[in-house]
C-alpha cells in the first residue's frame, strides 16, 4: 500500500514539474556526455567550443548560448544549484510549466547577451576588471535559474516576499562587488530583468516594521561586506586586493558593533539611525578624498607610499553611499519611543476603563483588563488593555468601547505599537478582533472559552448527574452556599480564604500566575462576587470568584476566576459551587456564565507551528503544578458551548519575543530557580 502511494505521488509530481525535471534530466545527460559530472569542464578540450561569452560571440560561435547553458563548469556546482532548481519548481507549480520555461529561457538568454553587451562597452574604458571579464567564457544555466528564483520570490506572501528579495539582493551584491566573475554579472542581470518586469519590490510602500527590517538586513550585509574585505582577497569591479592582516579581536569588535546598531535599527531607535547617517557621511568624505588623490597623483602611488590597499575600502564606501539613500528615504521609520504611551494622552485610568465597560459592555475576559499591571491605549472611545513584555505590546482580549469602532481601534493600536518599536499581538482575542487585524496576520487557537447559557437551565437528565449529585449531597451534609463580596465577609472568613489560597500556592513550585488568572487581591474588587461553601461547623471548604460580564448598561453574566478548596473538606465542592452559582445567577436574570478557557490546555494539530510547540512545552511543565488540562476536563461536566480564543500576531518572526512575553506575563514573579524546580517536578511526575 505504501509503495503504491509513493509511486502515485511521484507520478503526480512528475506531471506538475515537467519543465524542471526535464531541465534536470538534460543537465545530467550533458554532464555524463561531457564528463562535467565528475571533473571540471573548464579544463576540457570542448570548453571553448561550447562555452558562451563575448569572445564566443565575436568569433561567430552563435550556438554557444544554447550548448553552454546545459553544461556545468564543475561537479560541486550541481549541488549548489539545488536551491535555484527548487525555486524553478515552485514557480512551475504556482504559475505553470510554460511560464517557468519562459522565465528560464528569457532569463538565460538575456543574462548572456546583456553581459556580453555590457562588457563590450565597458572594455572600451580604462577598466581592468571589465577588460578581463570581456575575455572570459562561461557555462551553466545560472542566469535562467536565478530568473526563475526571482520570479518565485515574487509569489511569496507578504511580508516574506520583501524579506526574501532583500536577502537575495544582498547576496548578489556581496558576490558581484567582492568577487565579480562573469557568472556573478549574469546572475545580477537576470534578477534585474525580473525585478523590472514583475515590480514586486516596492520598499517605499511597505509598513514601518518592514522598513526597519530591511534596514537591519542591509546593515548586517554591509557589516559582512566589510569583514569579508578585511579577511579575504577581493577581485571585484573596484579592483583586486589582498586579505588584510590584523587581529581577530578587531573583527569581533566590529561585528558586535554592527549587530548592536542593526538590532537598534530593527527596533526603530533614532540614535542608531543617526550613527548610520554619520558613518555614511564619513564614507562620502572618504570616497571624495580617494577620488581627489586619484586625480591629483594616482591612487597606486599613494597606496605604495602608505603601504595600504584602498580597493576594499572604496568598494565598501560606495556600498554605504548607496545604502544611505535608502536610510534617508525611510528616516521616518526610526522615531520609536519604546517607553512612550500608546494612543491618546493622557491614558485612561482604571476607573475610566470600568466606566467604558459598563457603558459599552465587553467580553468574558474584559474585567481582567482592570487588574494591576495593565496599561491602556485610547483611540477615541476605543481602549486596548496591554502589557509591555520583552519588546511586545501584549494586548489582552478584545478592545473595549463601542462595537462599531473596534476594528479601527485594533488597527490604531497596531500602528501605535509598531511606531514605538514594539511587536503588537492580541492574546485570547475573539473572532471579531481576528477579522479586524491586517490581512496576512497569523492566528492560533490558545483556549476555548467554556460558556454555559443560563436561561432555562435545569440540572435534569443523565448528563447532569454529577452536578445534581453534588447539590443533593451538599444539602444532606448541611453545606451552606452563599454569594457575597470579600468586603462583606467577616475577618475570620477572610482569614480562612487566605489560608486556603496560601496553602494552594505553597504546594506549587511556582508562584500564583497572573495576566488571565487572578488572586485574592483581584477578588477584593467590590464588583467581584465570591461563592462560598460553608460547612455546618462554619468552616469554608471552598470558594470561587466571579468577574462581571457587562452588556450595554447592565451585567449580563459572570466569568469564573479563582477556584480554591480545602484539602480535607467537602469532596465535590467545586461541582457544588459552580452548580449553585449558576442556579442563582439564572434566578437573578443573568444570561451566561463563563467557566473561562483553561490557559495552555488547547490541543493543537501536529503542524500548528512554533508558538504551539512553545505552549505545549509550557503546558507540560506547568500541568503537574497548575493542572490546566484536568481543569479543562472538569469544566466539561457542565456541558458548555465553546467560543474560540486566538493569539493574533504578525508572522513567525515575532514568535520568539511573543513566547518570552507570554512567559513573563503569566509568571511575572517567577525566578529561574523556580522554573528549574518546576522542571525537576515535571521529570519526577513523568517518571
Amino acid at each position: 500500500m505504501g509503495e503504491h502511494t509513493t509511486l502515485r505521488r511521484a507520478t503526480q509530481l512528475t506531471r506538475r514539474l515537467p519543465a524542471t525535471l526535464g531541465l534536470i534530466g538534460i543537465l545530467i545527460v550533458a554532464g555524463v556526455a561531457t564528463g562535467a559530472l565528475w571533473q571540471p569542464f573548464a579544463s576540457s578540450d570542448s570548453f571553448d567550443a561550447l562555452a558562451y561569452g563575448l569572445p564566443a560571440l565575436e568569433a561567430g560561435r552563435w550556438w554557444t548560448p544554447l550548448t553552454g547553458t546545459f553544461v556545468v563548469a564543475a561537479p560541486w556546482l550541481y549541488l549548489v544549484g539545488i536551491p535555484t532548481l527548487l525555486g524553478m519548481g515552485y514557480l512551475e507549480i504556482r504559475r505553470g510549466s510554460r511560464i517557468a520555461a519562459a522565465y528560464f529561457a528569457v532569463g538565460q538568454l538575456f543574462s548572456i547577451f546583456a553581459a556580453a553587451l555590457f562588457l563590450w562597452l565597458a572594455a572600451l574604458l580604462p577598466w581592468p576588471w571589465a577588460q578581463a571579464q570581456a575575455m572570459t567564457l562561461d557555462v551553466g544555466p545560472s542566469g535562467g535559474l536565478f530568473a526563475c528564483l526571482a520570479a518565485a520570490l515574487a509569489l511569496l506572501p507578504s511580508p516574506w516576499r520583501l524579506r526574501a528579495w532583500t536577502v537575495l539582493i544582498a547576496g548578489l551584491a556581496l558576490t558581484f562587488l567582492y568577487y565579480g566573475s562573469l557568472p556573478d554579472l549574469e546572475r545580477v542581470l537576470a534578477v534585474a530583468l525580473v525585478l523590472g518586469v514583475d515590480r514586486s519590490l516596492r520598499p517605499q510602500r511597505v509598513s514601518v516594521r518592514e522598513q526597519r527590517l530591511i534596514a537591519f538586513v542591509v546593515l548586517c550585509a554591509l557589516g559582512a561586506f566589510e569583514i569579508l574585505g578585511y579577511l579575504a582577497p577581493m577581485t571585484g569591479p573596484f579592483g583586486s586586493s589582498e586579505a588584510t592582516s590584523g587581529s581577530w579581536v578587531d573583527v569581533a569588535v566590529n561585528t558586535a558593533l554592527v549587530l548592536v546598531i542593526a538590532t537598534a535599527l530593527r527596533r526603530g531607535r533614532r540614535w542608531a539611525w543617526v550613527v548610520v547617517m554619520i558613518y555614511s557621511a564619513l564614507n562620502l568624505l572618504l570616497v571624495l578624498l580617494l577620488f581627489g588623490i586619484l586625480l591629483l597623483s594616482g591612487l597606486t602611488e599613494i597606496e605604495a607610499d602608505l603601504d595600504a590597499d584602498f580597493t576594499s575600502v572604496l568598494a565598501s564606501s560606495a556600498l554605504w553611499l548607496v545604502a544611505s539613500v535608502y536610510f534617508f528615504l525611510v528616516r521616518a521609520a526610526f522615531r520609536a519611543r519604546p517607553r512612550a504611551a500608546l494612543g491618546e494622552t493622557p491614558a485612561p485610568s482604571v476607573d475610566e476603563v470600568k466606566a467604558e465597560l459598563r457603558t459599552s459592555g465587553g467580553g468574558t475576559l474584559s474585567w481582567m483588563t482592570t487588574w494591576e499591571g495593565m496599561s491602556y491605549a485610547r483611540f477615541d472611545r476605543g481602549i486596548v488593555a496591554y502589557q509591555r513584555r520583552s519588546g511586545v505590546a501584549l494586548a489582552l482580549g478584545d478592545p473595549l468601547g463601542p462595537v462599531a469602532s473596534r476594528a479601527l481601534t485594533v488597527r490604531s493600536f497596531i500602528d501605535a505599537a509598531e511606531a514605538a518599536g514594539l511587536a503588537p499581538c492580541f492574546f485570547s482575542a475573539g473572532e471579531t478582533t481576528a477579522e479586524a487585524v491586517p490581512s496576512g496576520w497569523r492566528r492560533l487557537v490558545v483556549a476555548d472559552d467554556t460558556v454555559v447559557d443560563l436561561p432555562g437551565l435545569q440540572f435534569t437528565g443523565k448528563a447532569w448527574g454529577a452536578v445534581r449529585t453534588s447539590l443533593n449531597r451538599a444539602e444532606r451534609e448541611g453545606m451552606t452556599f452563599r454569594l457575597s463580596t470579600l468586603a462583606e465577609e467577616t475577618w475570620g472568613v477572610r482569614q480562612q480564604l487566605r489560608a486556603i489560597s496560601e496553602s494552594w500556592v505553597g504546594d506549587k513550585g511556582l508562584p500564583e500566575m497572573g495576566f488571565t488568572l487572578g488572586t485574592l487581591h483581584e477578588a477584593a474588587d467590590p464588583e467581584v462576587r465570591l461563592a462560598l461553601a460553608v460547612s455546618p461547623q462554619g468552616d469554608v471548604d471552598g470558594f470561587l470568584s466571579w468577574l462581571p460580564i457587562w452588556g450595554e448598561g447592565e451585567i449580563r453574566g459572570w466569568t469564573l476566576d479563582l477556584m480554591r478548596r480545602r484539602d480535607d473538606g467537602f469532596g465535590p465542592v467545586m461541582e457544588f459551587l459552580i452548580g449553585a452559582s449558576a442556579r442563582q445567577f439564572s434566578a437573578e436574570g443573568a444570561q451566561v456564565v463563563s467557566l473561562s478557557g483553561a490557559p495552555l490546555a488547547h490541543e493543537y494539530p501536529a503542524d500548528a507551528g512554533a508558538i504551539a510547540d512553545l505552549q505545549d512545552r509550557m503546558a507540560a511543565m506547568l500541568e503537574p503544578v497548575y493542572g490546566f488540562a484536568s481543569l479543562h476536563r472538569f469544566k466539561q461536566k457542565f456541558h458548555p458551548r465553546y467560543e474560540t480564543m486566538y493569539l493574533l500576531y504578525r508572522d513567525e518572526a515575532d514568535l520568539t519575543r511573543i513566547g518570552a512575553a507570554l512567559t513573563r506575563a503569566f509568571l511575572p514573579h517567577a525566578t529561574l530557580g523556580q522554573f528549574a524546580a518546576a522542571g525537576v517536578d515535571l521529570v519526577r511526575h513523568e517518571r
